[in-house]
């Protein structure tokens, strides 16, 4: 799936399918490098992909959670 896809899809998933998401990626992420440890992975890339897909989705709940905050800090 092309980069930009995957942005779309994560920005209009809901709070709860994010926190899915990216329960699931951790659990790929440990089982890839668990894989990569044992010799037992043959695309490695997949280690960064995943590790790369867990930022965005952790940098979209981070916008999402500044955005409902109130401008406390703007004075």
């Amino acid at each position: 799936m092309k980069r930009t896809a995957v942005v779309r899809e994560i920005r209009e998933s809901s709070e709860d399918e994010l926190r899915g998401r990216l329960s699931r990626l951790e659990t790929q992420l440990f089982k890839l490098r668990l894989k990569h440890s044992t010799n037992q992975i043959e695309n490695i890339s997949q280690i960064r992909t995943t590790r790369r897909e867990i930022a965005r989705v952790l940098t979209v709940m981070a916008e999402r959670r500044r955005a409902k905050q109130p401008d406390a800090q703007q004075s």
